[in-house]
C-alpha cells in the first residue's frame, strides 16, 4: 500500500509539474492504439512535448486538487472518460496535430467494428477457384469466371461509413486481405491558455480567418450605411460619399473653388486633356506595318526580276 500511494504521490507531482510548464494539452483518444504505435509517437514529440497516461479517476482527482491554484484546468474534466491520454506543448499546435495524427497503421475488418467511412470491394480478379463463387453472391458481389479464377465484374459497396461490419462481410474483406481500417492516436479536445475547442479548429488557415473578417467589416459597414448610424467601418465610405456629393453640388453650381479647379476645367474642355499616347503608340504600330509592307513589295520585286531572268 505504501508503495502504490507513492506511486500516485509521483504521478501526480508529474501532473502538475507539466500542467505547469506547458499552456497547452491536448486530449487523445487511444483505442486500439498499440505499445509501439505510442513509442513512435513519443520518439515524433521528443524535444516538442510530452506524452502522460493514466486512470481516468486518477488523473480527474489529481486535477480537482489542483483547481484552487490552476482553475483553468477544470474545463478539461468532463473530456478525461473513455480511453484517453494527454500530450503536453508549448509548441505549434497545428504542428503537434499533425505529429499526432500522422502516425496510423491499417488494421483488418472485425466483425463488430463500426465503419469510419464506406468500404468498397474494387473490381479485380482474385485468384480464387470457382467453388468460392456461392461466398460472394451472398453477399451481392457480382462476379464470373475468367481463366478459372473468380473475377469481381464492378466495384460494390461492402458497408456504409457509421454501420457495422457483419460477420460475413468481415469475412470477405479478411479473404480478399482488404485492411479498411486505420488506428492512431485521436484527438479528444484542445486546451490553450484558459480556452478549450475540438481540433477541427486548428484545421482553419489565417486566410480563411481574414477572408470571414474582411467579410464581417464588409456587412458592418454595408448595415451602417443603410440605417445612417455612423461605426468604424463605415466612416471612411461616409466621407468619400459626402464629399463626392460636395463636388456635385458645386459643379452643378458652378460654383469653383481652388481645391475643384482643375475638375471644373476638365469638365469644361474635355479636348484639352485628351491624351496623346494613344495617339503616338497607333503611330508606333503602324511603323512597323508600314516597313513590313515595304519589304514585302521590295521582296516581290526582286521575286519578279528573279522569275523574269528565266521567262
Amino acid at each position: 500500500m505504501g508503495g502504490i500511494r507513492e506511486k500516485k504521490s509521483e504521478y501526480f507531482a508529474k501532473l502538475r509539474e507539466y500542467l505547469e510548464e506547458y499552456k497547452s494539452v491536448f486530449v487523445v483518444g487511444v483505442d486500439n492504439v498499440s505499445s509501439q504505435q505510442m513509442h513512435e509517437v513519443r520518439k515524433a514529440l521528443r524535444g516538442r512535448g510530452v506524452v502522460l497516461m493514466g486512470k481516468n479517476t486518477m488523473v480527474r482527482r489529481a486535477i480537482r486538487g489542483f483547481l484552487a491554484d490552476l482553475p483553468d484546468y477544470e474545463k478539461l474534466l468532463p473530456f478525461v472518460k473513455g480511453n484517453v491520454g494527454f500530450v503536453f506543448t508549448n509548441e505549434s499546435l497545428s504542428e503537434i496535430k499533425e505529429v499526432i495524427v500522422s502516425n496510423t497503421v491499417a488494421a483488418p475488418a472485425k466483425a463488430g467494428a463500426v465503419a469510419p467511412e464506406d468500404i468498397w470491394v474494387n473490381a479485380v480478379n482474385t485468384g480464387m477457384e470457382p467453388g468460392k463463387t456461392s461466398f460472394f453472391q451472398a453477399l451481392g458481389v457480382p462476379t464470373k469466371i475468367a481463366r478459372g479464377t473468380i473475377e469481381i465484374v464492378s466495384d460494390v459497396k461492402v458497408v456504409e461509413s457509421g454501420n457495422k461490419v457483419g460477420a460475413s462481410e468481415a469475412a470477405l474483406l479478411n479473404l480478399l486481405n482488404i485492411s479498411p481500417f486505420t488506428f492512431g492516436l485521436t484527438i479528444v479536445q484542445v486546451y490553450d491558455n484558459g480556452q478549450v475547442f475540438p481540433s477541427t479548429i486548428l484545421d482553419i488557415t489565417d486566410d480563411e480567418l481574414v477572408s470571414h473578417f474582411v467579410s464581417a467589416i464588409n456587412t458592418v459597414a454595408c448595415v451602417s450605411l443603410a440605417v445612417g448610424y455612423p461605426t468604424l467601418p463605415s466612416v471612411g465610405h461616409s466621407v468619400v460619399n459626402n464629399y463626392k456629393n460636395l463636388l456635385a453640388v458645386a459643379v452643378a453650381s458652378n460654383y469653383i473653388y481652388p481645391e475643384i479647379e482643375e475638375l471644373a476645367d476638365r469638365i469644361a474642355n474635355p479636348d484639352k486633356y485628351a491624351s496623346a499616347a494613344p495617339v503616338a503608340a497607333a503611330a508606333s504600330s503602324d511603323a512597323p506595318a508600314e516597313e513590313a509592307a515595304a519589304e514585302e513589295a521590295e521582296e516581290s520585286e526582286d521575286d519578279d526580276m528573279g522569275f523574269g531572268l528565266f521567262d
